[in-house]
């Protein structure tokens, strides 16, 4: 009996996990295409919130409205400090000083974010610590790929009228941690493999790793044939549509990219971990955003964080997730970033050896490389 009832609460959670995964992507598809979704406590202890992405606002402030209360920008420590603001726990809420009944227009919210703009002036705006609502619905929108920044108002009035009659998605508070819970634990299934011969290693073959969650796919390039028991010269590269593919002065990612399939290639074979991080974690457009800023004067940590992002979002289970599926449990890393050594420890993969992989500077990213080694500890 006691295995029956085991297996019935395994059945039971593996239940609940599916569903809140399931709810919490739909959420997420809601937000990035602008309408807001309803964030609920499962068991009563706060009133509900309208959620809406700040960099998606303009098509939901309308739909906000209906909560009965002024909206109000739900923004990370780092933005507030870049707002000018005294930060005062993880995240803060930002409003419209002065007036109380002030609705905050798109125009405003996108300022607030950051996303386009000039920055208001401290003194117009009004801050204060936030709660766990508002907490939950900042890591919606940043679960979304969007800018950490989300635009919220709690409901005062009739809840699932507001939900029925303009037909917006509920998700709870304790989905979302199980969602969370669930990417702590990476689930990569093998979609597809195939040989695919590169210029300068045409013993190559490529495995796409698709995670369970439907996002995007990681991809490992074995060149030659390694020997699982022996420690693979391995890379940790992740993309950058910039660098790799357009060849960008910018940073030095296409010539670290082509230097390691070279490399693997001298020393007889090993395996190259491609992941989908770009931007050290914070997306392509995101990226580009914190390039306007560095042509601003900021270095790359400075504009991640003004954006309300840490200094660098990129996570390593995937990495180690790969390898093992692929054999190995022993490395030889190929980087100048000790946090990639760090990170690749941590789960479970011995790194036996680290093998520098620097570049020269090339006039366009000196201060990139500057910033890299003074402020992130690669060492260059």
């Amino acid at each position: 009996m006691a295995n029956d009832h085991g297996q019935r609460n395994l059945t039971t959670d593996v239940a609940r996990a599916d569903a809140a995964r399931a709810a919490v992507e739909r959420a997420l598809a809601e937000l990035r295409r602008g309408s807001p979704v309803m964030l609920a406590d499962p068991d009563g202890n706060a009133p509900a919130v309208l959620v809406a992405a700040a960099e998606t606002a303009e098509a939901a402030v309308r739909t906000l409205a209906v909560a009965g209360t002024v909206p109000a920008c739900v923004v990370t420590a780092g933005r507030a400090e870049a707002l000018g603001l005294l930060p005062r726990g993880r995240n803060m809420t930002v409003r419209p000083a002065g007036e109380s009944r002030l609705v905050p227009d798109a125009s405003f919210i996108a300022a607030i974010a950051g996303i386009e703009g000039g920055t208001p002036a401290a003194d117009r705006l009004a801050a204060a610590p936030s709660d766990q609502m508002q907490d939950a619905a900042l890591e919606l929108v940043k679960l979304a790929r969007l800018v950490p920044a989300a635009v919220i108002a709690r409901i005062t009035g009739d809840a699932e009228g507001i939900v029925r009659d303009h037909d917006l998605l509920t998700v709870t508070t304790d989905a979302c941690a199980r969602y969370r819970d669930a990417l702590e634990d990476v689930s990569l299934s093998v979609a597809t493999h195939a040989p695919v011969p590169l210029d300068g290693a045409e013993r190559s073959e490529i495995y796409a790793f698709r995670p369970a969650d439907g996002g995007k796919e990681h991809l490992a390039i074995v060149i030659g044939e390694p020997e699982p028991h022996e420690p693979v010269l391995a890379r940790i590269h992740s993309e950058c549509f910039t660098g790799d593919l357009l060849g960008s002065l910018r940073c030095d990612c296409g010539e670290q990219l082509r230097g390691a399939i070279r490399a693997i290639t001298e020393a007889g074979g090993g395996v190259l971990l491609y992941l989908a991080q770009e931007g050290r974690g914070i997306g392509l457009v995101n990226k580009l955003r914190a390039y306007k800023l560095q042509d601003e004067g900021f270095d790359t940590i400075e504009a991640n964080e003004r954006l309300g992002f840490e200094a660098d979002e990129r996570v390593y289970r995937p990495a180690a997730a790969m390898l093992r599926r692929l054999g190995f449990t022993k490395v030889k890393l190929l980087t100048n970033n000790p946090a990639k050594v760090e990170g690749l420890s941590a789960c479970g993969i011995a790194v036996i050896d680290r093998v520098p992989h620097a570049f020269p500077a090339n006039g366009h990213n000196d201060r990139y490389l500057r910033t890299k080694a003074s402020r992130a500890g690669h060492i260059l």
